[in-house]
């Protein structure tokens, strides 16, 4: 069925609104419109309220740090790009520009419920689709990141959602007109988090494969869909060509990431005191060496400490490895809220491919597309670092897949005791 010929149920709009009004009304209760004011407000947005902060002061995509740097290319445009329009309109760093990336934020992530729906019934079952959609419109911790942080950390998961859904459309849909959406879609992707990039070959390998046991033609498709993902990608490249003298694709800060997480003091998680806005030496060797060969140089150092450090690289892997899925443990933790938070977050993981083993030993429809995602989106940070926003993109098809997991168990024990 294509997605056009589709009419969602009453419950998922309804479970979408409501999720919406109580996720506008939390801002306003938890204050969380109240943001740090010290170290030029980098709290609101980190580095992309910083560049957000230059564009609407007319000094263009630049200063990632909240100081004159020049042009920049640290993060991607997409959503610095949004604060600065909020910005213009509401006023930098001012109360009502947090309200409205806020309810932005907040909005996006009701309307994953949509994808999640739609994604659930084709993979599973209307039982599991409304179950997975009111789990997420009233979970709080899908709320936490939309209400607290000014980044992309709620339209990545959407975006990523319907690249998903699209994906499972793609092995039956006729015509061009899905490939252009799936380029379309992962165009506006690498602009907003490349590291969703990740997901990229393979979903489009099993939308192929897929295409092709049914005998229908992908090739005119492919070759459109790359051709619309580079129309939308070429003009920041451009850009970055222009500015830099050679090729950035996106963003250039992945060397300091990777340093971020691997160097003689790392434990697994990120160094996040040699960040340039924490650490003055840091701050001063960026403004005196320029962005790009800083990044460069940072990475220098953590592929020479990798290089002469494999055994211990390889432990450090092991450690993101087990804190992406079991949670990042944080010093300021007690001994019992470490335990909690940490079980919740391990059994959440566990759940989901617990729900991920089912639908593959079932050869559910879309079964190897979540374990292509659970498997290819995550292997960068076991390679820099971890943190429970990175978990969060692919937390709606996680969601999903626990659900999956419990209806499923609860359908099959009752099966059993009736038997």
């Amino acid at each position: 069925m294509n997605l056009g010929d589709f009419q969602l149920p009453g419950f998922v709009v309804r479970a979408t609104v409501l999720s919406f009004v109580l996720q506008v009304a939390a801002i306003g209760a938890l204050h969380t419109y109240r943001f740090r004011t010290t170290d030029n407000h980098f709290a609101f947005g980190w580095e992309m309220g910083c560049i957000g902060k230059a564009l609407a002061q007319g000094r263009g995509f630049s200063d990632p740090f909240c100081v004159p740097s020049g042009p920049s290319a640290w993060e991607p445009p997409l959503y610095p790009y949004l604060i600065a329009v909020v910005f213009s309109t509401c006023g930098i760093y001012s109360r009502g520009s947090a309200w409205a990336l806020l309810t932005i934020n907040s909005l996006f992530a009701s309307l994953t419920c949509i994808p999640i729906y739609l994604i659930a019934t084709k993979t599973w079952s209307v039982k599991v689709g409304r179950w997975a959609t009111w789990t997420w419109a009233l979970l709080p911790y899908t709320w936490y990141w939309s209400i607290h942080w000014i980044w992309d950390t709620t339209l990545s998961p959407f975006l990523l959602s319907c690249i998903f859904l699209f994906a499972l459309e793609l092995q039956e849909w006729l015509g061009v007109r899905a490939w252009l959406l799936f380029g379309a879609l992962w165009g506006v992707a690498a602009l907003l988090n490349p590291s969703l990039l990740s997901f990229l070959p393979f979903s489009g390998l099993w939308a192929w494969s897929r295409r092709r046991k049914r005998a229908l033609q992908s090739l005119v498709g492919v070759v459109l869909a790359s051709l619309v993902f580079g129309m939308i990608v070429s003009p920041w490249l451009v850009r970055n060509y222009r500015l830099f003298g050679r090729f950035v694709f996106v963003r250039d800060d992945f060397g300091q990431q990777l340093r971020l997480g691997n160097g003689s003091e790392a434990h697994g998680r990120s160094m996040v005191y040699e960040q340039p806005n924490l650490n003055p030496v840091e701050l001063e060797r960026f403004l005196a060496m320029g962005e790009l060969r800083y990044g460069e140089d940072r990475g220098r150092e953590a592929k020479t400490f990798v290089r002469e450090n494999p055994v211990t690289f390889l432990v450090l892997s092991l450690k993101r490895f087990f804190y992406y899925w079991a949670s990042v443990p944080k010093p300021d933790d007690g001994w019992l809220v470490a335990i909690l938070r940490r079980s919740v977050f391990l059994a959440s993981s566990a759940l989901a491919f617990w729900g991920l083993a089912r639908a593959l030993c079932r050869k559910l429809e879309g079964a190897c597309l979540f374990a292509l995602l659970l498997l290819s989106y995550p292997a960068i940070y076991y390679v820099v670092y971890p943190h429970a926003r990175y978990r969060h993109p692919i937390e709606p098809e996680m969601i999903i897949l626990i659900i999956a997991a419990l209806v499923g168990q609860t359908a099959d024990s009752a099966q059993n005791s009736t038997t």
